[in-house]
């Protein structure tokens, strides 16, 4: 029986080589117009610096005033998170009933909806629109330019982007939700108000919850690195650390930072757990 015989070469080895060197040709003027110069890192005095960083950073900072600094913007990096998103949600909540073709009282029987309400439907989501595509950093860049360094300009920032992000999530799940119900209430005069609690919230209620609750570890996150252009909070404390090379303090935050969003999955799975 005759042995199988196999390809000496990789028939498909010049394709490959030849995709390969196209996507280098590609990617070098990226890297020189990005100045990527990873050679720095090994350069004498940045080696010793980062040893430096890394071996502080290996013993987390826990003296009894530094742990009282900790817990106080530690407290403040959550106010943060939840009054952006509270005020977000005050928000949200309107703009979704606007927005959610679901709960629109113009098109009931109708193939197609008024131009009046659809020009102020549509007007709501392109104001979505332009809220979320501003990044919540730019926006406190702005507020500590108007408002001067605090944790109001961080506040102001995550409501204005995250309302965005909120009725935009918010709309989207009410119109993957049943219609039959939201239909009906409507068509028996209930109000939109009527509608969104009896008939779409309480099938959407869960991925509401989970989203919500995400959002806010996000703003959490979001709220620390506000931090470093002055908005407060553990972030604006983590930068002058960072600026100091003080790699134990740095540590000790980075480990609050997890716990707080450890913290907040876990409340979120209560929640579902809860409502399911």
């Amino acid at each position: 029986m005759a042995a199988t015989e196999f390809p000496r070469h990789d028939p498909a080895l010049w394709p490959r080589l030849g995709a390969t060197v196209f996507g280098l040709a590609l990617l070098w003027p990226m890297l020189v117009f990005s100045e990527f110069k990873p050679w720095l890192l090994f350069d004498v005095q940045s080696l010793r610096a980062a040893g430096h960083f890394l071996a502080d950073f290996l013993h987390p900072a826990h003296d009894a005033e530094f742990l009282a600094m900790l817990v106080r913007e530690t407290w403040i990096t959550v106010a943060i998170a939840s009054a952006g998103l509270a005020l977000a949600l005050l928000g949200a909540i309107p703009a979704t009933l606007l927005a959610t073709e679901l709960l629109s009282v113009s098109r009931l029987g109708r193939a197609r909806m008024d131009r009046l309400p659809a020009l102020a439907r549509q007007s709501v989501r392109w104001l979505l629109v332009l809220l979320r595509s501003v990044p919540e950093l730019v926006w406190a860049l702005l507020f500590v330019r108007l408002l001067g360094l605090g944790p109001t300009a961080g506040v102001l920032a995550i409501a204005l982007t995250y309302c965005g992000m909120l009725g935009k999530v918010y709309a989207e799940i009410f119109e993957a939700a049943n219609a039959h119900a939201c239909q009906s209430l409507l068509q028996n005069g209930a109000s939109r108000l009527g509608a969104l609690f009896y008939g779409a919230l309480p099938e959407a209620a869960g991925e509401l919850v989970s989203y919500t609750v995400y959002r806010w570890e996000c703003a959490i996150r979001g709220s620390a690195v506000m931090g470093f252009v002055g908005a407060g909070g553990l972030g604006q404390r983590m930068d002058e650390s960072t600026r100091m090379m003080a790699g134990g303090e740095v540590a000790s935050m980075l480990l609050v930072f997890i716990l707080l969003v450890a913290g907040a999955d876990l409340v979120s799975k209560a929640l579902r757990r809860r409502l399911g």
